[in-house]
């Protein structure tokens, strides 16, 4: 869109509320924001000064787009879809999809515990948390488990498991258990639950000082365990109050063109999680977390005390949080806001000054090399090829843009010039350009490739042959393996101070392409390796195959292994034919 046009669609911007899309110049929507007055608000970006990271949006929009809407609360839910329906990139999106777990305590007459990723109006189970992870989750159904004998099974067995002669069930499916016993149980489980662990701790300790006088040690060691277990399970964290409420605390603060949010998620009382986001700001910093909570609380619950700062505008926020909204001007919950900022400063000055190296380390690695070849380098592609005798061979394309790794765009080839090295280069560098030519596919602005002068000369004459003048140089290594530099198609070596960024980076992506070649070369090889010997065995089915895989690890030790132990996984006339499979194969090798 040129000046004209733009200033044409500027000056006919309604005053109404509504969403903005902006549009870079593919027509892809690049960022989305919402505004109480269309108009005075898209004007901004057009006009006046700008930060660095604002200044950077702006110049990507081309052209842009709105949705009007009645008022600002459905504008706020309209950006809230829009986000998630077009992922732009300089929105701040809520990212983490996974809910956080809760344990599920049933109120059958044989009560169980269970992990469950959502909280359900379900009259019959009580709930407990939402936990930090699922590893907190899971070790504290563990621990419980292993001191109340509560039920293990889903559906009850005809008689006693494995789990009744461990004491670890009162095995309800044999015996008469009375309910006044599980009932004892669960007050105990759901007192452990809720942090009140003095008296269980009390009386383990009681049993640990009386096995260690009678001597046994071991016993009193399993008591000392279980005491540490608790008491790191159910520590209470720093935060805590008087009133056994859920809360969500939040804040923001924004420096640098940055902005953190910070949730500081409270249960019971007890400072259960702390979740810091942190993402370039291209708007407002309490816009920005109006948006963000709106987004939030659509794939999380609904606590009963949402507390922010009492200078945030929540009136667009839906009803069912607002509701839940407290600003408060004194007293305790004001300090967990001021935690909050504090938590959030702390994060954003902690993780810039890791950004803000890498970045200037990137770009003096840049520089460096744009002025060794005296031409701008933004894009590069990685070839590294990867054999052992020739069997299996492969090649593996790693891509580097402004210094940075994009991952989706790595590509794996599977080569037919088994034993031949530099013809290999020239089948991998064939297949990948002549593609990119025929799709109309974007260009690097230099390729490296793992190896020496040939290895050079075999991609040149290929680039060649397509009328590709891009730039060649070889990632060589010195005797040790070790990056020693870059050598041209001619065979010289560039100077490269071996303590410069560029050294680094260019050893970084040496590394880089490696990994990615020989890892997808090893599951060729085991690929290789199991399909004549397993997938020819009468009996032997896909299943069976990944349990066998999984259960030994890999083919070498499945070698290792006797008949009975290859019976643990699969059936005994199975396990034999494994076994005869495996070592006729290796007689017929020598």
């Amino acid at each position: 869109m040129n000046q004209q046009e733009l200033k044409a669609k500027l000056k006919a911007l309604p005053t109404n509320p509504g969403c903005y899309l902006m549009k870079d110049i593919d027509n892809k929507i690049i960022y989305v924001g919402k505004a109480k007055n269309l108009s005075n608000r898209v004007k901004q970006y057009f006009t006046g000064a700008h930060d660095h990271k604002t200044t950077k949006l702006v110049s990507n929009i081309n052209d842009f787009d709105y949705v009007l809407t009645n008022t600002e609360k459905e504008a706020l839910l309209l950006e809230i879809n829009l986000i998630k329906q077009h992922t732009p990139r300089y929105n701040i999106m809520f990212m983490d999809d996974k809910s956080y777990p809760y344990i599920k305590l049933t109120k059958e007459d044989y009560p169980m515990l269970k992990m469950v990723r959502e909280k359900k109006r379900d009259k019959s189970s009580l709930y407990f948390g939402p936990y930090p992870d699922v590893l907190a989750a899971r070790q504290t159904i563990q621990l419980l488990n292993q001191i109340y004998p509560l039920r293990k099974c889903l559906r009850l067995p005809k008689k006693a498991c494995l789990y009744y002669y461990l004491h670890e069930c009162l095995g309800p499916c044999e015996f008469d258990i009375k309910k006044d016993v599980y009932e004892s149980l669960r007050n105990q489980v759901i007192r452990i639950l809720k942090g009140d662990t003095k008296e269980l701790i009390d009386d383990l300790l009681t049993k640990m000082n009386k096995a260690s006088d009678e001597l046994n040690f071991e016993k009193a060691q399993e008591y000392h365990e279980l005491v540490t277990s608790i008491q790191h399970i159910t520590a209470k964290q720093q935060v805590q109050t008087n009133r056994n409420i859920d809360q969500d605390v939040w804040n923001v603060y924004a420096d640098k063109g940055y902005i953190c949010i910070q949730l500081l998620a409270i249960r019971n009382g007890m400072m259960i999680r702390k979740k810091s986001v942190l993402n370039q700001l291209y708007e407002e910093e309490d816009e920005a977390l109006v948006a963000y909570l709106g987004q939030y609380y659509q794939q999380n619950e609904i606590v009963k005390e949402i507390i922010v700062l009492n200078t945030l505008d929540t009136d667009s926020l839906d009803d069912t949080i607002s509701d839940h909204i407290i600003k408060p001007y004194r007293g305790h919950r004001l300090s967990l806001i001021k935690m909050a900022y504090d938590n959030a400063q702390e994060y954003l000055n902690r993780k810039f000054s890791v950004i803000n190296t890498i970045d200037e380390q990137s770009n003096m690695a840049q520089s460096d090399l744009n002025k060794l070849l005296n031409k701008q380098i933004k894009r590069i592609e990685v070839f590294d090829n990867s054999h052992i005798s020739g069997s299996n061979a492969v090649a593996g394309m790693v891509v580097f843009v402004d210094g940075k790794p994009v991952k989706k765009e790595y590509r794996k080839y599977q080569l037919h010039q088994a034993n031949n090295d530099v013809g290999s280069m020239k089948e991998v560098i064939y297949r990948r350009y002549f593609r990119l030519l025929k799709d109309k596919l974007v260009l690097p602005d230099l390729i490296l490739v793992d190896g020496g002068h040939q290895q050079i000369l075999a991609t040149h004459e290929i680039l060649s042959s397509l009328y590709l003048p891009i730039t060649v140089l070889g990632m060589v290594k010195d005797n040790k393996h070790n990056t020693a530099g870059l050598m041209r198609l001619d065979g010289s070596l560039c100077e490269i101070k071996k303590d410069s960024a560029l050294f680094f980076m260019i050893t970084r992506i040496q590394d880089e392409v490696h990994r990615f070649a020989i890892t997808y070369h090893q599951q060729k090889r085991l690929k290789a390796q199991t399909h004549s010997l397993l997938d020819d065995v009468v009996g032997i089915g896909k299943v069976r195959k990944k349990k066998l895989l999984t259960h030994f690890g890999s083919y070498q030790a499945l070698k290792q292994a006797s008949v009975m132990d290859i019976s643990a996984v699969v059936p005994s006339d199975v396990a034999e034919l494994v076994y005869q499979m495996i070592h006729i194969s290796d007689e017929n090798k020598l």
